[in-house]
């Protein structure tokens, strides 16, 4: 006969196989993967319609008030495709690289910022020569909102790789990866350490690993610490550094 508690023992033995699940890595990465692509439709989809918005302004700019269909008509519409193109391979390759938390150097974001700054330029000049403020306005709002989409969307990818690591790592913390197992024979365990909680991984655990794994021509670097240890990205900084200070003071301690 089944009772309330027997239904009760399995629904909780069936909540907790789906927690499991939820939150294991693979599942909490195809999570992310879906998310990542929606964002980047999203995003890629408000860009190009903002870009196209500017395109007909700049090629209105660069006219200059030109005959239809005459030559220098047809060459303003080559003006803003120009800098649309350099700034969306710029963002692509932006994409490609948060996605590996690659971070780019500093021309490459010069080069974004001057192409952002271009297309608004090129936008509101007619409109602040003649000092028409809703013009302003009007023609601001595209590339403001394309050069916003720009920045927030590398730093989106980031956080949505952070999410994935820090699963892997809360993960690896409650499995003990680390930890090695120690067999002992089954007569030896008793009820009190079956029952006892796994300990958790400490800061001066995961320090001793990476002064472990450390090495004179290593540069210590937080990037290199999450390697070394498996530890999450809020905490590798804080490893770095402790470890850069005992390597700065000449400490070393056997493992």
């Amino acid at each position: 006969m089944t009772t309330n508690a027997d239904r009760l023992a399995r629904d909780a033995a069936d909540a907790a196989e789906v927690r499991r699940w939820q939150s294991h890595p693979d599942v909490v990465a195809w999570r992310v993967e879906r998310v990542r692509r929606q964002v980047d439709r999203l995003c890629w989809s408000g860009i190009m319609l903002g870009l196209a918005f500017t395109t007909a302004n700049v090629q209105w700019f660069a006219a200059a008030g030109a005959e239809v269909g005459s030559l220098p008509w047809l060459t303003a519409w080559l003006l803003d495709p120009t800098v649309c193109l350099v700034l969306l391979s710029i963002l692509r390759a932006e994409q490609i690289a948060a996605r590996y938390q690659v971070h780019t150097g500093r021309w490459v974001r010069a080069a974004k910022w001057l192409t952002l700054a271009a297309t608004y330029v090129m936008n509101t000049w007619s409109s602040w020569a003649a000092g028409s403020p809703a013009g302003v306005v009007l023609h601001s709002v595209p590339p403001v909102v394309v050069f916003v989409a720009a920045e927030a969307v590398t730093d989106l990818r980031d956080k949505l790789t952070d999410a994935v690591h820090v699963a892997v790592s809360t993960s690896m913390n409650r499995t003990q990866v680390h930890e090695p197992a120690v067999d002992e024979p089954a007569a030896t365990v008793t009820t009190a350490e079956v029952a006892r909680p796994e300990r958790r991984k400490l800061f001066a655990d995961y320090l001793a690993d990476a002064r472990a794994a450390w090495s004179a021509e290593v540069e210590i670097t937080p990037a290199w610490v999450r390697e070394a240890t498996g530890c999450s990205r809020g905490l590798s900084s804080r490893l770095a550094a402790a470890l850069a200070a005992e390597v700065a003071e000449g400490v070393r301690h056997d493992q």
